[in-house]
């Protein structure tokens, strides 16, 4: 499967990397020039919106309580969102109406007129990526299995169970994978 936004990028359970282990990476821009960027969807953490960034918008509760996500090791001091909002201002589609980023602010004023639900929004913080050529070279080495992501499944309400799921969807070798011990000298 080729890359390009809006795909699933399903980590091997063997892959070495904590920062990726058993993650969903859904691809949010892949660039020649620019290399490829995306977020882990599959990671939230113990932290909510209102407890790192203050503001009016945030201070509504049911605002304030959304939950924020790892997005990867890139730039963690900034939030990235994924959204139903495709009109909202520097907004990029990425498929099946989910876009990514945009006017964070109207963003949050969408939220507060409550014409965007909480269920419609996922916030990351920081970001996964890659300098060009790099995931392709990741990719040749069988460190990533791509699959076609769908809007249900970025906003699933089990994120935590989606590397699993993806891999038992793909059926075969796949589905064996996906109950691959975290720590096989535990088996």
């Amino acid at each position: 499967m080729a890359l390009k936004p809006g795909s699933f990028l399903v980590s091997k359970p063997f892959l070495g990397d904590e920062n990726f282990e058993r993650s969903v990476v859904l691809l949010c821009r892949d660039s020649a020039s620019e290399g490829t960027l995306g977020v882990i969807v599959n990671r939230p953490m113990p932290a909510k919106l209102g407890e790192v960034l203050p503001g009016p918008g945030a201070q509504v509760p049911w605002i304030a309580s959304l939950p924020l996500f790892y997005g990867g090791p890139v730039a963690t001091d900034r939030v990235h969102a994924l959204h139903r909002a495709p009109a909202l201002p520097s907004a990029v589609p990425i498929g099946g109406g989910v876009s990514w980023g945009g006017d964070f602010s109207a963003l949050l004023e969408l939220l507060f007129q409550q014409e965007l639900s909480a269920a419609d929004v996922r916030l990351y913080v920081g970001y996964s990526g890659w300098s060009p050529g790099q995931l392709a070279e990741e990719r040749h080495h069988g460190s990533w299995i791509t699959h076609p992501s769908q809007p249900d499944e970025v906003f699933a309400p089990n994120p935590t169970e989606l590397w699993q799921r993806l891999l038992r969807a793909k059926g075969g070798r796949f589905a064996a994978l996906s109950n691959y011990p975290r720590d096989p000298r535990s088996n």
